[in-house]
């Protein structure tokens, strides 16, 4: 049984199947290099203005947003890898929420501005995750002469 056999419009996500688990990996890696940039923008503008002047960094915020989309449609395609790929891709977004507002926290008490390390382990997390599901086929004959 095919996990969208009786949903008759979302057939047509079908043709993507094949892809989808290739774009999540390439937002994933997109993600890692908005989230170095972002930490740069966000230690500038902590120290020119303080916390009032620290943004969120709009090409990460966009690559994360897209990563979540990206791991719902896996989710659809794929129920299994894709709730994985889901909780670990939600996981990342919580984190960087919360990093965010640390950082802010930090530039309020005129402390420097730490590497978001938590986000960077969720991040290593979801990269591992997602380069299983994209490029299983590189180790797929190792893998079921183990398995």
């Amino acid at each position: 049984m095919q996990p969208l056999q009786f949903l008759v419009p979302l057939d047509q996500l079908a043709a993507v199947e094949p892809v989808v688990p290739h774009i999540a990996l390439a937002l994933v890696v997109a993600n890692l290099a908005t989230r170095f940039l972002g930490h740069k923008a966000h230690v500038r503008q902590a120290e020119e203005g303080g916390e009032e002047a620290l943004s969120r960094y709009l090409p990460h915020a966009l690559t994360s947003g897209a990563l979540v989309v990206t791991s719902f449609l896996f989710l659809l395609l794929e129920p299994h890898g894709g709730m994985v790929l889901t909780v670990l891709v939600l996981g990342m977004f919580l984190t960087d929420f919360f990093e965010f507002e640390a950082r802010k926290v930090e530039a309020r008490n005129g402390r420097p501005l730490d590497r978001p390390n938590g986000g960077l382990t969720a991040s290593a997390i979801v990269l591992l995750y997602a380069a299983y599901q994209s490029l299983f086929f590189l180790i797929a004959d190792v893998w079921n002469a183990v398995i």
